[in-house]
């Protein structure tokens, strides 16, 4: 495990390959962390590429610089962090993998500053969050899938999660998930990633801002402006979609190809829930390389 520090955060990663190898950068989610690709990274690193794999703020050995720094899990706070982390890695350009969270941070770079992204795998298809539009209902049958998100609307939402954050993530893992069987030791590696002690605070502060019922940080307003137009992306893209995926599950006509104006495809893992990349690791480096060029 490494550090890297960025203007708020004192960033944790973990990196695998040649200093020197074309960079990938693999980018987790919510509840998760880096060990969703050990079955991807070393793959790609003993094909010469160089792997940095972050744990996202309010995720395991990452911790905020400042005290006063606001706990914020908006999505701009997680796009401009992995444009810091790839400047202080000294890295101009890399192939990017997320899902969740991670997904979210990837597509914002990819949409903002194009010239960064080589290309992008993205967990079920375009992840920029709309918040002007949050508050619209969905259909009943996918609102129920967003109780969690109500839940962390809540002060007990808030206490909850603090007092109960292996057990929660784990009950997540199942309905998102309903065919992957992975077993406690695979969730306890994981589940330690929670214990952050901003973890509560970036979770919640994530959920209320992206219906908007709390602010987010001043200093990332021109970011979240910039994102509630909805910004296409162009780099060459690949969606993976799990077809068992309990949160949200891939409609049969594709809802976002619209937002890619560049070369895109997008493909339905079945069999698969939403942890893509540990559920689906071939899938997820056979993306990779389609895109690199390497398959």
């Amino acid at each position: 495990m490494k550090k890297a520090n960025t203007a708020s955060l004192d960033f944790a990663y973990e990196e695998h390959g040649p200093s020197d190898g074309h960079p990938v950068i693999l980018l987790h989610g919510f509840p998760y962390d880096p060990r969703c690709f050990d079955d991807v990274a070393p793959a790609l690193a003993q094909l010469g590429y160089r792997v940095i794999v972050p744990y996202l703020r309010g995720f395991g050995p990452t911790r905020f610089l400042h005290a006063e720094t606001l706990r914020s899990g908006q999505q701009a706070a997680l796009g401009l962090d992995l444009l810091e982390l790839m400047d202080a890695l000294a890295i101009p350009q890399a192939a990017l993998m997320g899902f969740d969270w991670g997904g979210r941070a990837a597509c914002i770079v990819a949409a903002l500053w194009p010239e960064r992204a080589h290309c992008l795998v993205t967990g079920n298809g375009y992840n920029i969050q709309n918040i002007p539009g949050s508050l619209a209902p969905l259909s009943p049958d996918m609102e129920y899938r967003l109780w969690y998100q109500y839940y962390f609307h809540t002060a007990r939402g808030h206490a909850g999660l603090s007092a109960n954050r292996a057990e929660l993530s784990r009950l997540l893992w199942r309905l998102w998930s309903p065919t992957w069987r992975f077993d406690d030791v695979t969730h306890a590696r994981t589940a330690s990633s929670f214990e952050n002690p901003d973890f509560v605070d970036v979770v919640v502060h994530s959920y209320r801002h992206r219906f908007g019922y709390t602010l987010g940080d001043p200093a990332l307003e021109p970011i979240e402006q910039a994102l509630a137009a909805q910004p296409a992306i162009s780099v060459p893209t690949i969606s993976l979609c799990g077809a068992d995926d309990g949160v949200a599950p891939p409609p049969v006509a594709d809802p976002d190809a619209a937002k890619f104006t560049g070369p895109y495809e997008r493909r339905i893992l079945p069999g698969i829930g939403h942890n893509i990349a540990q559920e689906a690791p071939v899938a997820t480096l056979a993306a990779l390389l389609d895109l690199l060029g390497t398959a």
